[in-house]
């Protein structure tokens, strides 16, 4: 599926920004809004502020409406509508028009993440992020009129649901990105590869369940790898391994970049991974050009994620985030300050496409996981270019 030029400019007759006010005035459609949910983690942050690089400023945009499809038993939004002033509304149309009749706001933040949903036969949990996005897109139909829009994590369990998303929002132009906070946070040490670097191979190394933490794992890789020569070229095939077939996949070759990713990661211990991790999980990616690349989840070993990539004689190599917890989840930091630059000047700050592709590849391996087998994944053949420089947290 790939992107051509054409396809870069919206099919609307009107144009696509209305005048933006100085601060932006936010919509903001979530699953669900309680403590530490991630509804709480960045849209407290475009309320409160945020300290993308160790330093705070405060909030640049307004949020004015909110949606929210469940509501927890310790739900925050109600509280948080009284002290900050924006209304609750019981649509997505009216959180949009503000309960009238036309777009009223100037930007959106969706955020399909957290609540009580059911999880199916291989442990994905059913978000149910195509059927609350989809009228936001109806709205900007109706009123030929897209605006900046955020999309939290991966744009469903489904790739024919994700591929709909994306191939709409395409057609309607609209000016978004989405994806998780590892690609945007801080590296230790500062890794960012130069464009046009010759990957042999690459691996992440994460932690966690295979849906949430294993999209987290896949954009630590990708947002790496992205960078190669020739750019973003797609996926061919991918395949999930477990158990045994984890350990003898690393010995034939891989060993050297999972230590060198592994090194990078604070309190580990010395004892071999194998006595440490009892349920080894591996992505498998075969790209069109010929990169093969793994994802590991390495729970009980680690509580980070790390990224190492052999290029000729060189291994780069850096875990993502801050050592020490120097405040509250600052991995999410840099993401509320891209979602409010996306809100200010309109350009998000790398391809949706990364998510599109790291979306399919997820959808994909929880496929292998369910046969056993190998997928091959002719309809991922997703080209883009990386952004350069990406932004990159720096404290």
């Amino acid at each position: 599926m790939p992107v051509r030029r054409r396809d870069l400019f919206p099919i609307l007759a009107a144009p696509l920004f209305a005048q933006t006010p100085k601060r932006p005035r936010l919509a903001a459609v979530v699953t669900s809004y309680y403590y530490y949910s991630h509804a709480d983690v960045i849209l407290g942050r475009l309320m409160a502020g945020c300290s993308p690089n160790g330093t705070w400023h405060g909030s640049r945009c307004d949020v004015v409406s909110l949606y929210v499809h469940q509501i927890h038993e310790r739900d925050m939004s109600a509280d948080l509508a009284s002290r900050h002033g924006f209304t609750i509304y019981d649509s997505i149309e009216k959180t949009l028009t503000l309960g009238g009749e036309k777009m009223a706001v100037d930007g959106v933040v969706f955020v399909g993440e957290h609540g009580n949903f059911p999880t199916n036969d291989v442990g994905q949990k059913l978000y149910p992020r195509h059927e609350l996005f989809m009228p936001i897109l109806d709205v900007y139909e109706k009123n030929r009129r897209a605006v900046p829009t955020f999309f939290d994590k991966h744009l469903s369990y489904s790739w024919p649901k994700a591929k709909e998303l994306y191939e709409r929002a395409r057609k309607l132009g609209v000016p978004w990105f989405a994806g998780s906070s590892i690609p945007l946070t801080v590296r230790v040490p500062y890794v960012v590869p130069p464009m046009g670097t010759r990957f042999d191979r690459a691996v992440s190394l994460g932690y966690g369940d295979l849906d949430a933490y294993g999209f987290h794992t896949l954009e630590a890789l990708q947002c790496m790898v992205e960078r190669r020569a020739g750019g973003e070229t797609g996926l061919r095939a991918v395949e999930t391994l477990t158990g045994d077939a984890v350990w003898s996949y690393l010995a034939q070759g891989w060993d050297p970049l999972v230590a060198a990713a592994y090194d990078t990661c604070p309190k580990k211990s010395p004892a071999p991974l194998r006595e440490l991790v009892k349920k080894p999980v591996l992505f498998s990616l075969e790209y069109r050009d010929g990169l093969r690349a793994a994802a590991v989840l390495l729970n009980g070993a680690i509580a980070d994620w790390a990224f190492a990539g052999a290029a000729g004689s060189q291994t780069m190599a850096c875990k993502y985030g801050l050592a020490g917890k120097s405040r509250t989840l600052p991995h999410f930091d840099g993401l509320a300050h891209n979602i409010e630059e996306l809100m200010l000047t309109g350009r998000p700050p790398y391809p949706v496409e990364r998510t599109v592709l790291t979306t399919g590849a997820l959808a994909h391996l929880f496929d292998s996981l369910r046969t056993g087998k190998r997928v091959e994944t002719p309809e991922l053949g997703i080209t883009y270019r990386a952004a350069d420089p990406p932004f990159v947290q720096t404290a």
